[in-house]
């Protein structure tokens, strides 16, 4: 006997629940054209939809330095070019160890003294010291050379000295050079005019009290030696 499917349904029987909405997929706002695409929209607890923020600026990555490498040009032959020892150009620079410090001393040709002495850094492995190349060379001849053209300039001032004064109704410039000579050290006074023409020159100790009332003393006595002066 073949059972029969029937659909009535007892009119006492618990009410069919209403069919459920099918879910439907929050749709995502409408994004700008500048937008990133990670800046979506977001929904809320009502169901509501919160606009994205303003776009960031997209972070380039930033590549590291390259550190320039100065290529040493040819070895012409005569040049030496080692680890702790470099010599080219006139210039010789030594790495030394001194009382357990590393350093390096640059001295030019023909020179007693050293024209630079300064700490030299270890290498990477922090027990030997790091290698000298052409860049490091080139450097310490620079710096060699400018301390070298400050202690000149020092020199020459202290060598070298000039006054303005005022004597006899005229205007006068007076200088003193100091001649540090091994044998008789002295020292030159000299008085120009206005017109820069040299008026008179005598010869001084090098120890001369150079001030503008020793100058102005020396013109008004017609640039005659002045006892107690100096002269």
């Amino acid at each position: 006997m073949n059972a029969q499917m029937s659909f009535d349904f007892p009119l006492d029987a618990a009410p069919i629940p209403a069919a459920l909405a099918p879910r439907r997929r929050t749709a995502r706002a409408a994004h700008a054209a500048e937008h990133l695409p990670t800046q979506l929209a977001f929904v809320n607890a009502n169901g509501g939809l919160v606009a994205p923020s303003a776009p960031m600026a997209t972070r380039r990555p930033f590549p590291a330095p390259v550190p320039k490498v100065v290529e040493a040009p040819a070895d012409k032959g005569d040049a030496i070019r080692e680890n702790r020892l470099w010599q080219e150009n006139g210039w010789t620079a030594r790495v030394l160890r001194n009382d357990g410090e590393w350093s390096v001393e640059l001295r030019r040709d023909g020179d007693s003294e050293p024209a630079l002495v300064a700490p030299w850094d270890l290498d990477r492995d922090l027990r030997n010291p790091k290698p000298l190349n052409y860049g490091e060379f080139i450097t310490l001849v620079k710096s060699a050379e400018e301390a070298m053209q400050r202690q000149r300039l020092q020199l020459q001032a202290r060598l070298h000295k000039r006054l303005t004064v005022f004597a006899q109704d005229a205007e006068w410039n007076v200088t003193l050079d100091i001649v540090p000579d091994e044998y008789e050290p002295h020292a030159l006074l000299s008085a120009f005019g206005a017109d820069g023409e040299l008026v008179a020159q005598q010869r001084v100790a090098p120890d001369f009290k150079f001030s503008t009332a020793t100058a102005r003393t020396w013109i008004d006595g017609d640039f005659r030696q002045a006892g107690g002066d100096g002269f």
